[in-house]
């Protein structure tokens, strides 16, 4: 094998740098050549990531106040996002006795959550649900704190309008409600409470009062809208604790819905947020508020007291129209459902597992259950003809249609 010498060595290695150089060079210069390029096709299909979307639905809230963490939930409806801007009616909604707690979720199991739950499409609102936890109530100062310091929370993250804040409670947190109404007046668009009062069940004595803390509380809530609820039959929270708050308001020229559903006990709360104009109402009063006012430039005074029956009262239907709905109704894929039957002048249903249930007539074509939900409706189809096609099960959250099937009435 050949051995170069020193400077042959030499030469190689210089000769192998120079080529190197040049080749580092020319690349260079190539990527000075095309880069502008390069960054033009670059900027084209450059990768702008979107905003992360917003959970929405019931979502595990915390808030510390003094020290002391809190948890709770709020709800914000399906539409609702972070990067619009766009302001939001709320809602502070208090629970009652039986919610109290510190894990931070039973508060949504009954009430305005429930209802929430049944007709989302119903509530395009944000709802605070703070939680109070035993043994306190929510009339103590620290838990009516807890609830404003919530709701400020979350109002500010989620976008509140502070020009449609409402506020909610049934039975406790109505009287949660009372005192925040009483001591933030001028916060609340428009209040609406469930089965409860300003006498506080744990504080009897309170009664001894009866004749002068009712206008107080009134003054106080002044022309700011209230609907309130409660079930005739209510052990816990009488009736009169509403009552006595209806004439007071009355008396102060404010703005006044009562509503007392006879046969319900105290848990009126499940049909008072299950009213479709419940939600609608709220939405129509704002803190600015526009439309016609007196002389003293305040709105005009108004009150409503209903008496709401727990069902209609039944029309008289002839029997040979009662024979006409009579008769086997079966479901979309031919499978039996019910089978109507008519006994004198009444009219019964029997269902595929063999109950019967009577019906009573709304109208010719719309009957209720007398003894069952006062919801739940089964509305008979006619044809071109007159001849009764179908019957259509309703309540408030779903329909079933069954077809009849031909032939003879049936009777009992």
């Amino acid at each position: 094998m050949r051995r170069l010498g020193a400077g042959t060595r030499a030469a190689h290695r210089i000769r192998s740098m120079v080529r190197l150089a040049a080749v580092a060079f020319l690349s260079a210069v190539a990527l000075a050549l095309h880069a502008p390029a390069a960054a033009r096709a670059s900027a084209a299909h450059a990768f702008v990531p979107e905003p992360p979307l917003q959970e929405t639905g019931f979502l595990n809230r915390r808030i510390e106040l003094h020290g002391v963490t809190y948890r709770f939930q709020v709800y914000l409806p399906e539409d609702w996002r972070r990067d619009d801007r766009k302001l939001w009616p709320i809602i502070l909604a208090l629970h009652g006795r039986g919610e109290r707690g510190s894990e931070g979720m039973w508060q949504t199991q009954i009430g305005l959550p429930q209802a929430v739950r049944d007709h989302p499409e119903r509530w395009p609102f944000v709802i605070v649900m703070p939680q109070c936890p035993e043994p306190q109530y929510w009339t103590d100062a620290p838990m009516m704190a807890l609830a404003l310091a919530a709701l400020d929370q979350e109002s500010q993250e989620f976008h509140g309008d502070p020009d449609r804040t409402y506020l909610t409670g049934l039975s406790l947190g109505g009287y949660g409600a009372w005192e925040l109404a009483l001591h933030e007046p001028h916060r609340w668009a428009a209040i609406a409470i469930a089965a409860s009062g300003i006498f506080w069940s744990y504080e009897p004595e309170r009664w001894q009062q009866s004749d002068t803390l009712p206008a107080e509380y009134a003054r106080a809530v002044g022309h700011t809208p209230v609907w309130m609820f409660h079930g005739m039959e209510d052990n816990v929270v009488p009736p009169r604790e509403s009552e006595l708050m209806y004439d007071a308001l009355k008396s102060a020229g404010g703005h006044v819905r009562l509503w007392i559903y006879q046969g319900l006990h105290h848990d009126c709360w499940t049909r008072a947020y299950n009213e479709p104009e419940l939600p609608k109402w709220l939405l129509s009063h704002r803190l600015n508020r526009t439309g016609p006012t007196t002389a003293s430039g305040e709105p005009p005074p108004f009150s409503e007291r209903l008496v709401v029956p727990l069902h209609p009262t039944p029309m008289k239907l002839p029997n040979a129209v009662l024979d006409t709905l009579a008769g086997e109704y079966i479901d979309l894929h031919g499978g039996p459902q019910a089978t109507i039957l008519r006994q004198g002048d009444i009219l019964y249903l029997k269902n595929k597992q063999g109950d019967t249930s009577e019906l009573e007539p709304e109208s010719p074509t719309v009957f209720f259950y007398p003894n069952g939900n006062p919801i739940t409706r089964l509305i008979f189809e006619h044809d071109a003809q007159g001849h009764v096609t179908a019957a259509i099960l309703h309540d408030d959250r779903h329909e079933e249609r069954w077809e009849k099937r031909n032939g003879t009435p049936a009777t009992r």
